[in-house]
């Protein structure tokens, strides 16, 4: 791997060229506390959040926006259609000091997101793409803060947008691409297509640019990462699905790419001690938060725990707990309910053969791609979609 661009971000020089991808629901402070724990050094990057409601200092999104005094680099992704308003919310993120890194999303494969003309939408209108990208870059080159992006394939087969992307971004002055080796018409279906990395690779290479290109898909084992370098040429990984409740795959990926041995699989009672230690820091993550739901109003331990149910199905998949435990933990509550079911389980209990590449969040696809009406007929850097705010329905965006 010593032909490799060597992985920094601004002035950080990464442990290992290993990126955590921003996925909507998931990646927030809490969840990035407990992957620093275990691997320091690397970039972890927030959920994403909309421009719009950056620039109108929406309550929710502000919160979202949050990082822990000991984190650093402090990594954002923004998503947005409109140019103006998307280079206004770099700006401001960057003169209010907020974040070191800013990530530019065109890759989420949400339907209410690119109905509305975002995320993986914006690559198939050239021009479009390119105004949001210089307007990002320059909103942040004044307070030396890097930009990248993340992007698929393209809408299907049939329509690719990943090279024309890549060359646009390294064009306008991004510090590094990133694409998932899925199209959006496949969501999260099939396997990754780590061949399209390569091709990537090498577009950009021949275009004489000399950013870093990041895979990422199918990464479940810390070996998938060298595999994925070895096999594309690519400088860098992003990890998404691989790491939901499975934090320490940061750690074994240092040690991978050291060339040191990886960890064997942790036992049930490790898993159970990182399992409460992230359910705490959920809880001090939403202590401040008061939130509706069905018209019953929770406080931040309830609200955290709700939140939590998801980890905790994703930190017992692969392990022998049983139909009811699992179904106990999918209903837990409060931190001390947690802390008895995780005392009733058997800590000296092993990862099944194959645990570790048991799937786990989205797996859905194929998928319908949805559009704007007429949203292919023309190609301007002009739009007036307007992207929902809502978090809890975008679909997780990592590979």
């Amino acid at each position: 791997m010593a032909d490799r661009i060597p992985m920094k971000i601004g002035e950080h020089e990464l442990a290992a060229p290993v990126v955590l991808a921003p996925m909507a629901g998931v990646t927030n402070a809490a969840f990035r506390s407990i992957c620093r724990q275990h691997a320091p050094g690397l970039v972890y990057v927030n959920e994403m959040v909309m421009s719009a409601a950056i620039v109108h200092r929406n309550d929710k999104t502000m919160r979202m926006m949050s990082f822990t005094h000991d984190e650093n680099p402090r990594s954002l992704q923004i998503y947005g259609s409109d140019p103006a308003q998307l280079g206004q919310a770099v700006h401001m993120v960057c003169e209010e000091g907020l974040v070191d890194h800013v990530d530019l999303n065109f890759g989420c494969p949400a339907a209410k997101v690119t109905r509305k003309g975002g995320g993986a939408a914006v690559p198939a209108r050239p021009a479009l793409l390119r105004a949001i990208v210089r307007s990002a870059v320059q909103a942040a080159m004044p307070f030396g803060i890097p930009v990248t992006a993340k992007f698929r394939m393209g809408l299907d087969d049939s329509f690719r947008t990943d090279r024309d992307t890549a060359l646009i971004c390294a064009d306008e002055g991004v510090a590094w691409v990133a694409m998932h080796a899925r199209t959006v018409e496949q969501h999260y279906s099939g396997d990754a297509r780590w061949g399209a990395i390569t091709q990537l690779k090498e577009v950009v290479v021949d275009a004489g640019h000399h950013i870093p290109v990041l895979g990422n898909g199918d990464i479940w084992e810390a070996q998938d990462a060298i595999d994925m370098m070895n096999q594309t040429g690519c400088d860098g990984v992003v990890i998404g699905r691989g790491c939901l409740g499975r934090p320490w795959l940061f750690s074994d990926l240092v040690e991978a790419f050291a060339g040191r041995e990886v960890p064997a699989a942790r036992t049930l009672g490790e898993v159970a001690d990182v399992m409460l230690t992230h359910a705490r820091a959920l809880v001090d993550h939403y202590s401040s938060d008061v939130v509706m739901k069905k018209g019953k109003r929770l406080d931040g331990e309830n609200f955290a725990m709700r939140d939590f149910r998801k980890h905790a199905s994703w930190y017992l998949t692969g392990y022998p707990v049983g139909p009811e435990a699992r179904r106990r933990f999918s209903l837990v509550s409060t931190i001390s309910e947690l802390e008895e079911l995780l005392a009733s389980l058997d800590r000296s209990a092993q990862l099944v053969e194959g645990g570790a590449r048991i799937r786990r969040g989205h797996t859905n696809g194929p998928i319908k791609v949805a559009l704007p009406e007429g949203f292919l007929t023309v190609d301007d850097a002009d739009t007036d979609m307007t992207i929902p705010d809502d978090a809890q329905e975008m679909a997780v965006s990592g590979g």
